[in-house]
């Protein structure tokens, strides 16, 4: 599942036409889902409109044929229901909940913020356990809580503790499902059972990505490890205070993205932008030749 990027046009507008791009190469390489509204979604700096808008636009897009996902990142209780309500009018088929922002909740705290979301709406939530970056984590024991509530139905597991997903499984069987949401441990986290990907790159490689997934599952190990190892040092774009600007110039380069990104965010500039920019031709002077993975 693509954590897709918001596309802006140069007077920084949302650009539908190169979105509906993005969404439809997403789509016919074959992903599972479309997520909006994450970090690489630029969500902190889109209206509440902008979001609204970017539901109802993809649930156009994607006809049914995949669930359309939106990312829940506030910083109230009240407000995190209000947007969870609001996604799930616009045509939402499920939600990512990220713990409170700005605060750093107690686990009691917590385990109460998700639960009082999951009790209002009716949509399946995916919990992002992500504490390297929100500083919170949603332990095993917090899990045994949530999971009362029947509409809790998987994580995103960004804890890069790759033993985790064995932890999880062992303790939830299949109860969970589990996406792992590290790029850089993409190929590792399915290898150990991850049941998908929430992924960063596919924006820009999104027949890639998928056929790493599709040929793991497959058992196809041997042919997934290559294109897995041509796609790492474009997946370490990912993990970097940075990684909407890398992402959207790999988007550029694959021709279905814009660098437009939204202030403070600002295009990457001198030697970080040629760095970027190195690893990005590399990449597509290399782009391996893919197997027939739609057919798996």
């Amino acid at each position: 599942m693509p954590a897709v990027t918001t596309k802006f046009t140069a007077d920084d507008q949302l650009d539908f036409a190169m979105f509906a791009t993005n969404i439809h190469a997403q789509l016919d390489a074959g992903v599972s889902g479309i997520i909006l509204g994450g970090t690489l979604g630029e969500a902190s700096t889109l209206l509440e409109e902008e979001k609204s808008e970017l539901v109802r636009e993809t649930v156009k897009i994607v006809e049914g044929n995949v669930p359309v996902i939106m990312n829940i990142a506030e910083q109230t209780t009240k407000g995190a229901i209000a947007a969870a309500n609001r996604a799930e009018e616009n045509g939402a088929s499920g939600l990512m909940v990220l713990p409170p922002m700005r605060y750093k909740a107690t686990e009691h705290e917590t385990v109460v913020y998700f639960s009082e979301i999951a009790r209002n709406t009716s949509l399946p939530i995916m919990i992002y356990n992500n504490p390297i970056d929100y500083k919170i984590e949603v332990t095993l024991d917090m899990f045994e809580q949530l999971l009362k509530l029947d509409n809790i139905q998987a994580v995103k597991e960004s804890t890069r503790d790759i033993s985790n997903v064995t932890r999880t499984r062992n303790r939830f069987g299949e109860r969970l499902s589990i996406l792992t949401g590290v790029d850089t441990l993409g190929m590792e986290s399915l290898l150990m059972g991850a049941d998908g990907w929430v992924a960063g790159l596919v924006d820009a490689f999104p027949a890639e990505t998928v056929a790493i997934y599709k040929l793991i599952k497959a058992g196809r190990i041997a042919e997934a490890l290559p294109i897995y190892q041509w796609f790492l040092p474009l997946l370490e774009l990912d993990i970097s205070p940075q990684l909407v600007q890398n992402i959207k110039l790999a988007e550029v380069a694959t021709g279905i993205g814009t660098e437009n990104v939204r202030p403070p965010r600002l295009p990457l500039q001198g030697a970080d932008r040629e760095r970027v920019l190195t690893i990005i031709e590399k990449g597509m002077k290399t782009r391996p030749v893919l197997p027939d993975y739609k057919s798996l």
